[in-house]
């Protein structure tokens, strides 16, 4: 086991992203945090860390579309964790050669900058998203990848980007395949803190897209301990490791737990915006994470009904507290 000290995390002001250099700055190591540029100069969820851990990043702003500007926030860091992507699946409806150049194109520089500075490592983020609806379950490493919307499309590019310079120039590239994550941090566009903001609101009824598709719901600290095992194992390097609980559950029922938590009873309506064309709803994603255990010694913490029962009730928790929702600019769609 190599353990990595100086590490660059692209996508570091996102939900997964801020997680995950809170977990690697509590463990003592020296991070720099990348963030797409903006002109109000702002770090997104980095801003929100206690001041303590805030102060011992090391904050940079760049673009993972910028070649050169990679480069510059990778000098000096021995390994990367590359989670910059636009992820949003319906925007990739809309704009869907910005996926191919944020995802794609920035995951490319990011190996070829790994490759030119000698960096240790490269833990490139996936999705469970790739494989498509389910073909077998749970889903193996080796399930055929289908790209049924833009952004998987682009996601299936931007692996394959990442494996070949570990095929063509033995760059130690490692590839982590988180299935659905959430908890404190989720963008309001995902369908748990849509649920969940409506489950505490006065709301009469729940505005939500299908509810028959099933999916390995995974609590962000176990999605954050699954890539740091990733980051850390010597035979990680060349593999694709899924990281999920291998419990699935359908949107409904997760409505269902949501309402028995709370206590409120929920009806849902049908909302058009929120259901995709039907050729790419992906139908079932549950993870087949023998491989994780095997190679990683890595599981799931929050497993089985009992740990995602937790896992929303923690979430809910966060949710509630109206200092929490304060940063979100359009938490009132989802509270009145």
């Amino acid at each position: 086991m190599t353990q990595f000290q100086h590490i660059l995390v692209t996508g570091a002001e996102g939900f997964i992203g801020s997680h995950l250099v809170e977990a690697l700055v509590a463990q003592g190591r020296q991070v720099r945090a990348m963030a797409l540029y903006n002109s109000f100069g702002r770090y997104g969820w980095l801003d929100t860390l206690p001041p303590a851990t805030r102060a011992k990043v090391d904050l940079v702003m760049g673009d993972v579309r910028d070649a050169f500007s990679v480069r510059e926030a990778m000098r000096g860091c021995d390994a990367v964790m590359h989670l910059a992507a636009l992820i949003a699946i319906p925007y990739s409806y809309a704009a869907p050669a910005s996926y191919v150049d944020t995802n794609v194109t920035g995951t490319l520089h990011v190996v070829q900058a790994a490759r030119d500075l000698g960096v240790g490592k490269v833990v490139h983020t996936s999705t469970s998203e790739v494989y498509g609806s389910a073909q077998v379950v749970p889903i193996p490493e080796t399930h055929p990848l289908v790209g049924q919307s833009p952004y998987s499309a682009s996601k299936i590019g931007a692996d394959q980007m990442a494996h070949s310079y570990y095929c063509a120039f033995g760059t130690p590239v490692a590839t982590a395949r988180p299935f659905n994550t959430y908890g404190p941090r989720q963008s309001l566009r995902a369908v748990l803190p849509t649920i969940m903001l409506q489950a505490l609101s006065d709301a009469p009824s729940l505005r939500l897209g299908a509810l028959t598709p099933t999916r390995d719901f995974n609590f962000v600290t176990d999605t954050v301990a699954g890539m740091i095992a990733v980051l850390d194992s010597d035979r990680a390097v060349g593999e694709v490791i899924n990281i999920g609980s291998g419990y699935e559950i359908s949107i409904g029922d997760s409505v269902r737990l949501i309402s028995e938590i709370t206590g409120k009873p929920l009806e849902v309506q049908s909302e058009e915006a929120r259901v995709r064309p039907a050729a790419s709803e992906v139908e079932r994603l549950v993870c087949d994470a023998t491989k994780a255990k095997a190679l990683l010694g890595w599981e799931s913490s929050l497993n089985g009904h009992a740990g995602l029962k937790a896992g929303f009730t923690r979430s809910l928790e966060w949710f509630a507290n109206p200092q929490n929702r304060n940063h979100y600019h359009d938490v009132q769609r989802y509270v009145v």
